[in-house]
């Protein structure tokens, strides 16, 4: 490996690649597909400063952050990494935007387990893209 494979490897992973929930219990696909940008992409280092800025934000004066503050603010940040879906709500398609990543990483804890797994996992990232 050399520095432009590395290079080019982060370059790749900000176009993200898909993946398809699976249910926690049966682990057969949900239809639900997200595609999710890897973590040495420059969306999620800028996910990450932006979750550190954020925590430092909302301190109190000792330097504490509520663990309630820390968890809206680590969702938004996994939600920052989220760049596009395949998702139906009512038959009808949800259209993308980061209130709906939200909502969905709220839905279940599973959901966000999931996604932070795969966004997480740089041999995801590796190959071929997809879409």
């Amino acid at each position: 490996m050399q520095l432009n494979d590395i290079l080019a490897d982060a370059q790749d992973q900000d176009r993200g690649r898909e993946f398809e929930l699976t249910d926690p219990v049966t682990g057969k696909p949900t239809g639900i597909k997200v595609r999710l940008a890897g973590p040495d992409s420059a969306t999620q280092n800028r996910a990450r400063l932006k979750l550190s800025d954020d925590l430092a934000d909302n301190a109190d004066p000792d330097g504490r952050v509520s663990a309630e503050a820390r968890e809206k603010l680590r969702i938004q940040c996994l939600a920052a990494c989220v760049l596009g879906w395949d998702i139906e709500e009512d038959g009808q398609p949800v259209p993308f935007s980061q209130t709906h990543v939200i909502r969905l990483l709220n839905a279940a804890t599973w959901v966000q387990a999931q996604v932070d797994d795969f966004a997480s996992n740089r041999a995801a990232f590796r190959g071929a893209t997809d879409g």
